[in-house]
């Protein structure tokens, strides 16, 4: 298990403050991206639960963040991340979507959304890694 989706865990396990998905995907890079863990938190307030009006998930807008944050900002990398979460998710790129899905399917909230959070942490760290954009 790699060191940002180990400290992303233990972020989400957390009664207070409540971490969302967003934070649950950029917390865990801040030091490497040159921010503290605070900073990011405040950044990414209004953005978990689809910007806060069940609009694109949290957890993808974390990962576009964090590929912004190393520099993989061109459009074929994001391209390809969008690519790959809708391939995943039935074309569902919205909280609002993919929680009545999933609701659907008989699963919990929260350990949908974590799930979610770790997925798009994970794919967002490999991209950067296929990049050569993370610190070894």
């Amino acid at each position: 298990m790699s060191k940002y989706l180990e400290r992303s865990k233990e972020l989400r396990a957390m009664a207070q403050p409540h971490i969302n998905c967003t934070q649950g995907v950029v917390m865990p890079f801040a030091e490497d991206a040159g921010f503290t863990e605070e900073q990011l938190q405040k950044i990414f307030a209004n953005f978990g639960g689809g910007m806060r009006r069940a609009s694109q998930c949290g957890a993808v807008t974390g990962g576009i963040a964090v590929l912004g944050m190393f520099g993989a900002d061109d459009i074929s990398t994001v391209g390809e991340y969008y690519r790959i979460l809708k391939e995943r998710h039935e074309g569902m790129l919205d909280c609002a979507d993919l929680l009545k899905a999933s609701a659907a399917r008989g699963e919990v909230k929260k350990v949908h959304c974590d799930g979610l959070v770790f997925e798009c942490l994970t794919l967002a760290e490999e991209m950067l890694r296929e990049r050569g954009l993370l610190p070894d």
